[in-house]
């Protein structure tokens, strides 16, 4: 349990470790932050299958793959609707906001929100990686989650300064969101660890959820600004340096 509390802690922290670059930096190119998170993104595809989806096929015995495949795509479906409600990374943060530096308050605060809003799957899936059992893949899955935070918290700061916040209260939203990552990881280790009954589709479920994150947010963010080429190779080097951790440790 402490080793699910530090890590949890860990993924939630990495967002506020973000914040407090972006507070040095306050602004970065767009084909650094592209490269950073193609690669974040590589390392969360590799959790995302050898942590979480391979995983659930072994645990699902006889029907594995049919719970796994459904799993994958209510984790999709679920996030799908999310993004119905509150819109994310490339709908709110679009060329439009760093042209104008007196951005809109309630925009910046939204774009928070919804940070806030997908950090609470990306934390569960964290949490179940832990309730499988497995410490070495799910350190490997929350590994890649906090290193995928750390673009993010860095995003936070520079709209939100420009829009008027104070630094102290930009710096309670970021810390915000990094909190919700942490309840969503005791979440998903909990609810697991309740009913291991559950825990091959917990785990298709977190799967898809990182998946659809991949792939409607991080990927097109990253091919957004001109640097699709080295986003890409980042994204590979990402998967590769995943894959090497797995083999080494596995």
């Amino acid at each position: 349990m402490e080793m699910v509390l530090l890590t949890a802690l860990g993924v939630g922290g990495a967002t506020v470790f973000g914040s407090l670059i972006g507070f040095i930096f306050k602004k970065f190119s767009h084909k650094f932050s592209d490269v950073v998170l193609a690669f974040a993104a590589g390392v969360m595809l590799a959790a995302a299958v050898l942590g979480l989806i391979l995983p659930s096929v072994d645990y699902g015995g006889k029907f594995g793959l049919v719970i796994t495949v459904a799993g994958i795509f209510v984790g999709a479906i679920c996030l799908n609707f999310i993004d119905k409600l509150v819109p994310h990374l490339h709908h709110l943060m679009g060329p439009d906001t760093e042209e104008h530096h007196n951005a809109n308050l309630s925009k910046v605060l939204l774009f928070v929100a919804a940070i806030a809003i997908h950090n609470l799957p990306e934390g569960i899936a964290a949490g179940v990686g832990f309730g499988s059992g497995d410490t070495t893949q799910a350190l490997l899955i929350a590994g890649g989650i906090a290193l995928q935070n750390v673009p993010e918290g860095m995003v936070i700061i520079g709209p939100m300064l420009a829009a008027g916040v104070t630094p102290k209260k930009t710096f309670i939203c970021a810390m915000l969101t990094g909190v919700v990552e942490v309840v969503g990881t005791l979440i998903g280790y909990f609810a697991v660890s309740i009913s291991t009954i559950i825990l091959p589709f917990a785990l298709a479920f977190a799967g898809g959820t990182m998946l659809y994150v991949i792939s409607d947010e991080m990927i097109p963010e990253t091919h957004a600004h001109g640097s699709e080429r080295g986003a890409t190779y980042a994204l590979l080097a990402g998967f590769c340096v995943m894959l090497i951790s797995d083999v080494l440790l596995g």
